[in-house]
């Protein structure tokens, strides 16, 4: 029982760590201070979700449906150019990056931003919801397994954006975030032309 929890932390973790447009959004909120509770609760859940979606099964749902998976391909490569371009913006502007010289986001438009990057991102679908929930179906305690891979989601989410803050010395410069954002807006430039020609 307990080898598979272990097998779905470990699994989790070693999808999750990569960067991406979620992580990326989460170490931003949590440099900057600004509802990093609710955004990572966020994340943690939504993540559980899809893992449970998948070990239930949506996933051979899901790719019985190339249409739909289609739309969240499209739609989504629309959103991480769009998020790519605003922090592009942001890292030509160095006037406005450093968060105290930009006003706080109100909890519901971080909220629709973090359900965005989570729900609009086809990778989290093939992350979570086919290749988590496939691996689980292997396993004889696959509700166990998907426990541990949702352990792994709440212990990474938990770390990235309490543990940003320790990075805000480093980045109390112009152009610690100038380069920040030069990466956020390349990393999500190419997740996607990735989606696009995948």
């Amino acid at each position: 029982m307990l080898t598979s929890a272990v097998a779905g932390f470990a699994m989790s973790i070693a999808l999750i760590v990569a960067i991406g447009a979620q992580n990326a959004f989460v170490l931003r909120q949590g440099l900057r201070r600004e509802h990093v509770v609710p955004v990572v609760l966020t994340c943690a859940a939504s993540d559980a979700l899809l893992i449970a979606a998948g070990i239930a099964g949506v996933g051979t749902v899901v790719t019985g449906r190339p249409v739909l998976l289609t739309a969240i391909r499209w739609g989504g490569a629309a959103f991480l150019l769009c998020y790519a371009a605003l922090a592009a913006r942001r890292a030509l502007r160095p006037g406005a990056l450093l968060p105290t010289e930009r006003p706080p986001a109100t909890l519901r438009a971080t909220l629709l931003a973090c359900a965005a990057f989570t729900y609009l991102n086809p990778h989290v679908y093939l992350d979570t919801v086919l290749l988590l929930g496939g691996i689980a179906q292997q396993h004889p305690n696959r509700w166990l397994f998907g426990a541990g891979a949702a352990l792994a989601s709440i212990v990474w989410f938990t770390a990235l954006g309490v543990g940003a803050h320790r990075l805000a010395p480093l980045l109390a410069r112009t152009v610690a975030w100038r380069l920040l954002d030069g990466v956020i807006a390349a990393v999500m430039a190419a997740l996607a032309v990735a989606l696009l020609l995948g």
